[in-house]
């Protein structure tokens, strides 16, 4: 469907508001002349760099890492302005000035490799010293330019953690470094070019391209377009299409806010027609676009470094979201179902909706998804998977004349993953520091023995803690940083007290995920909301009610693996089954709709049947039913109980 007509356009004063283009994005420069064709190719050169060096010319890890890192650098001081008043169209003297050096830094590394190699930072020369510090220096700005502020702060508190630890008390206690072993210990594969910024430059970046040729072939239009076609017409019909496009989208898009910005301008609208108000317009928004990060086969970025840092495999990292990706949606469904039902919303008219049948011959768009999760079901390693994809979206994309990806399309889809990365890699490189700081002082350790003395030994309570740390974390940087950080100093404590590491790094990385709907910093919640003209905090709070189930199913994962795919079909099936149940009454229970209006009074009850549940577990399961019985008949043979 034309996004310039139609129901969309008919409400466009609703979205015409400016948005934030990404997660904490810094203010960008529109380029123009001969600077806009140079870092045009740069980016090109970029993401083809990655393609190669992964499919075809293998180099040596640290070099490709360093490289990464550089290239990404040059861009993101190309393309990010350092303050509001900085040129906006041109990139001034002291941004060459950082291009440059992030480019001697890297050029320093191939050239000492082997002695950078032999001495590992332990004899560092004076040269791997400055060039440590220049590099870590200029990470940290990368990061605060496409990331924000909050990421550098950290990086920074854990840098000054490094000297002064020989004069703090108690756990914090190490013997400490001087600043010449350490930076050029941290400009090294034992921090900035360690884990983190392998998993950026061995994944990440592919998997954004993959994203990227998929939207240059226009898929992500044919994904909205089919959702709306299949549900526009039901009952609440845009906001069902709504749900249904994030699940789509979310193999596209690894970005909570980038979903919201994609497709909200659009959704957002039609829902406000069919009689949605502003604010649960865009808390459906904010949370199924949220789910997009925690929907297979790509998940958001940080699945990728869990890969990385646990060793296991990708595609089982990706089967295991599968169930939990599955009650999140049905748990949206079920709350857009019930709005509709309490306020007596309709659909739109099916002659202002997509036609099926046109769409029913492009099925085929689907083919390069398929395509990936079929060579990662295979055992194909999840880059090589990635390319063949990005092959599959480009043959397919033939098939469409209109849309058909050629030479310059083709190079406007390596420029699009170059930008869109750019977040990513700065993230991972300045998680690093973080990662290699607590590698280097044992504070790690020494925090996973003070996490085991305030659990008790409960991983009950030590998971609450994991909770709090992951949201708050997500609620100041993007997801990957939040769970890059919450992974190195929480995971292994969790770890220590019994949970098993897939069940550790998924609860964490779930909840770094929807602290984009978790006040008080909501970015998913806040940027649907200014395209809904919707006060944000109402947003947040009414996106939190949706995606409660999300907020209580981690916790079910260590009493119960099944919900992560752990098992056979015949023990999973009744588990997915009876926790489907549990999250459909628990919107129920929120939405205070039961057959009929309810009031608190059963409300309550009918949450806590809902809860038992979702816990697996056949005495659990038999009350939870029991309990919905009840209060369904209570609902319908005492009517007082249905106010308040």
């Amino acid at each position: 469907m034309n996004r310039d007509s139609g129901p969309g356009a008919a409400a466009a004063d609703d979205a015409a508001i400016e948005t934030p283009e990404e997660e904490f994005a810094g203010l960008k420069r529109a380029l123009a002349g001969a600077e806009a064709r140079l870092i045009f190719a740069i980016g090109v050169v970029f993401t083809a760099y990655h393609i190669a060096v992964l499919n075809f010319f293998p180099q040596e890890a640290l070099l490709f890492r360093v490289t990464h890192v550089a290239i990404g650098s040059v861009l993101g001081f190309a393309l990010y302005r350092p303050y509001r008043d900085a040129p906006a169209d041109r990139i001034p003297w002291y941004d060459w000035g950082l291009m440059a050096l992030a480019v001697g830094c890297a050029a320093y590394m191939y050239v000492e490799l082997d002695g950078l190699l032999f001495r590992a930072g332990a004899i560092p020369d004076p040269l791997d010293i400055w060039s440590g510090l220049v590099g870590t220096l200029l990470v940290l700005e990368f990061a605060r330019r496409t990331a924000g502020l909050a990421l550098p702060i950290i990086a920074g508190v854990f840098i000054v953690y490094v000297f002064v630890g020989p004069w703090l008390p108690g756990v914090l206690y190490h013997k400490g470094f001087d600043w010449q072993r350490f930076f050029a210990y941290i400009y090294s594969d034992l921090g900035i070019f360690g884990t983190t910024t392998e998993a950026s430059s061995n994944f990440i970046v592919l998997f954004v391209a993959f994203g990227a040729f998929l939207q240059t072939s226009k898929v992500g239009d044919y994904f909205n377009d089919l959702s709306l076609s299949l549900f526009g017409g039901l009952r609440g019909g845009p906001a069902k299409a709504t749900v249904a496009s994030g699940v789509l989208f979310g193999s596209i898009s690894g970005s909570s806010v980038a979903n919201v910005v994609a497709s909200g301008a659009v959704t957002i609208p039609m829902m406000r027609r069919v009689g949605y108000d502003r604010v649960t317009a865009g808390a459906v928004e904010a949370t199924s676009s949220t789910g997009g990060q925690i929907t297979p086969p790509v998940l958001g970025a940080g699945a990728f470094l869990m890969a990385e840092i646990t060793g296991i495999p990708y595609s089982d990292i990706a089967y295991a979201a599968i169930i939990p990706c599955v009650l999140f949606y049905i748990a949206c469904y079920a709350h857009v179902e019930l709005h509709a039902r309490i306020h007596r919303l309709d659909g739109l008219p099916r002659s202002e909706l997509p036609p099926l049948p046109a769409l029913a011959r492009k099925f085929y768009l689907f083919a390069p998804v398929a395509i990936m999760v079929w060579l990662l079901v295979a055992g194909y390693s999840a880059f090589r998977a990635g390319s063949l994809a990005i092959l599959a979206a480009v043959v397919v994309s033939w098939l469409d004349r209109q849309h058909a990806i050629g030479p310059r399309r083709a190079m406007e889809a390596l420029n699009q993953a170059a930008r869109d990365s750019l977040q990513l890699v700065s993230v991972c490189a300045a998680a690093g520091i973080i990662v290699g700081v607590i590698a280097l002082t044992g504070i790690g350790g020494r925090f996973a023995q003070l996490l085991l003395q305030f659990a008790g030994g409960d991983p009950l309570f030590a998971m609450v803690f994991a909770m709090v740390v992951a949201l708050v974390l997500g609620m100041g940087m993007p997801t990957t940083a939040a769970y890059a950080i919450a992974a190195a100093v929480i995971a292994p404590g969790l770890q220590r007290l019994g949970v098993p590491p897939l069940i550790a790094h998924m609860f964490i990385f779930y909840y770094a995920v929807v602290s984009a709907i978790t006040p008080p910093v909501a970015l998913a919640s806040f940027a649907a909301a200014a395209i809904a003209q919707a006060d944000p905090w109402k947003t947040a709070f009414v996106s939190v009610k949706m995606g409660l189930a999300v907020f209580i199913v981690p916790f079910m994962f260590f009493y119960s693996p099944l919900l992560l795919g752990q098992g056979t079909a015949a023990e999973i099936a009744p588990v997915l089954a009876t926790a489907a149940v549990g999250v459909v009454l628990l919107a129920c229970s929120t939405e205070g709709w039961f057959g009929r209006r309810i009031g608190w009074a059963l409300r309550a009850p009918l949450a806590a049947g809902a809860l038992l549940l979702i816990v697996p577990g056949a005495v659990t399961d038999a009350i939870g039913v029991a309990t919905a019985i009840g209060v369904y008949a209570v609902a319908r043979l005492v009517p007082e109980f249905s106010k308040g």
